[in-house]
């Protein structure tokens, strides 16, 4: 999850969320993410591992899933090039 991407708009998704975490998640109060690992860490942990399309839609098809009617839980990104 250390690696950064390769691409310029990689690295602008990439800083975004950083952003996010360091100056816009801590006014919430508490975590209010279903998952593990949050949000934040996962689009991360994407674009760090996968390109920049690939990523952009596991963030959004998790962002899609988190709410109310779905658990969450566990849930990594995938390795690899498969889909699941």
């Amino acid at each position: 999850m250390n690696n950064r991407p390769r691409s310029l708009l990689g690295q602008w998704l990439y800083n975004a969320v950083r952003f996010y975490q360091k100056y816009l998640s801590p006014l919430k109060m508490g975590s209010t993410c279903r998952f593990e690992p949050v949000c934040s860490a996962y689009a991360l942990d994407a674009y760090a591992t996968h390109g920049v399309f690939k990523a952009t839609v596991l963030v959004f098809v998790r962002l899609v899933r988190c709410g109310p009617w779905h658990p969450g839980g566990f849930d990594p990104v995938p390795r690899g090039r498969r889909w699941r």
